[in-house]
């Protein structure tokens, strides 16, 4: 874990050999947020004493991955979903927050946590979370969780960083949390999840029945990552995160990401030159949202265009050749075109673009004949 805490960039105080923060492979980001959640409540509620659990509050926005609202769920939480603005390309501004907070303390509520995401699902939106930070200093009890499962991996260049908050992350983030099964070149399941302060975490997590004690434990001497997860035992997923680490390296691991990149840049390019498709957000690292449109149906509304598209992501999601994902951004239906194996080439997208307008013009006739 402090392999991919330098890797990333991510300061000292993150790194277990600190003593003070550290990391540890989760299940999943959800599993990850879940339990960022349940440190951030207990902690508040131990330096709160007289606020009730049921008027403790979780922050997420209407782009955020739906692990902030499960999480909630399932710890009987009262989750807030924050709006988003399509002129702030779908990232949580600090005016938001700031209100937002203003209003549930003048209810009585108290906001204990935000999930912040960089790289949402949808759209590959950047929370800013310069401002966010800026905003919570103003209430320190507030604990910020930094959900970056997909765009995480990008820190590992520096010329992203910028980009991806990582000034922010290491300034403001209570815990921070990126897949390598995502785009870090390993399998399911690998979530690296790191805290700045590791009590926050193991105070709320360590249940020590006797059968469970040791003189190491008791002494300090070992970390007890029972304690930094909900579970008791653990699966061995550091192996096949260590074979990646070792037999790629930063310049291969970055060398990865990049490529993925670039690919991402050319498939762009094709879209804009294209008079067929159209794209919905900008560009995010290397994933890409856009539609088909044509001018005559952009002309009978908005629901003509979902339908077009649903119509044609349809004919795409039969296909055996290529495997892309929907969304919804504002009502609008959109699809996500998202580069990141290790073995994608320039060939590939050339394919794909190929299958793209194969399809399209399938369902542009289908639909100018009901036209007609």
């Amino acid at each position: 874990m402090d392999w991919g805490a330098k890797l990333f960039g991510l300061a000292p105080k993150f790194l277990n050999s600190s003593g003070i923060g550290g990391g540890a492979i989760q299940t999943s980001a959800s599993d990850s947020a879940l339990v960022a959640v349940v440190a951030a409540r207990v902690k508040y509620l131990r330096d709160h004493p007289d606020v009730k659990q049921e008027n403790l509050v979780l922050y997420t926005t209407t782009q955020t991955h739906s692990l902030g609202l499960k999480g909630g769920r399932v710890l009987g939480l009262t989750c807030r979903a924050l709006e988003v603005r399509a002129e702030d390309n779908f990232a949580l501004r600090g005016f938001t927050l700031r209100d937002a907070l203003q209003q549930d303390h003048k209810r009585g509520k108290h906001p204990f946590i935000i999930i912040a995401t960089i790289g949402t699902t949808s759209s590959g939106a950047v929370d800013c979370l310069d401002e966010i930070g800026e905003v919570a200093q103003r209430y320190p009890s507030l604990w910020i969780h930094v959900d970056a499962a997909w765009a995480g991996v990008t820190l590992a260049c520096p010329e992203f960083r910028e980009t991806a908050m990582l000034e922010n992350i290491n300034r403001y983030a209570d815990s921070f949390c990126t897949n390598f099964h995502k785009w870090g070149l390993v399998n399911f399941d690998a979530s690296g999840f790191w805290v700045k302060n590791r009590r926050d975490l193991t105070d709320a997590l360590d249940v020590t029945p006797e059968f469970l004690r040791s003189k190491y434990g008791d002494a300090g001497t070992v970390i007890d990552y029972r304690n930094w997860h909900l579970g008791l035992g653990r699966r061995f997923r550091s192996l096949k995160l260590w074979f990646v680490l070792r037999s790629y390296g930063v310049e291969g691991f970055q060398k990865h990401i990049r490529g993925s990149i670039e690919l991402n840049k050319y498939f762009v390019s094709l879209i804009q030159e294209s008079l067929t498709f159209q794209l919905v957000t900008e560009p995010s690292f290397a994933l890409t949202v856009f539609r088909l449109v044509v001018p005559v149906a952009k002309e009978s509304g908005e629901s003509v265009l979902n339908a077009l598209n649903e119509s044609f992501f349809a004919r795409i999601s039969a296909r055996p050749d290529i495997w892309l994902t929907q969304t919804k951004i504002n009502g609008v239906f959109c699809i996500r075109f998202a580069v990141g194996a290790a073995r994608t080439t320039k060939d590939h997208i050339d394919k794909a673009w190929v299958l793209l307008n194969e399809e399209a013009d399938a369902v542009l006739a289908n639909w100018e004949g009901q036209a007609h």
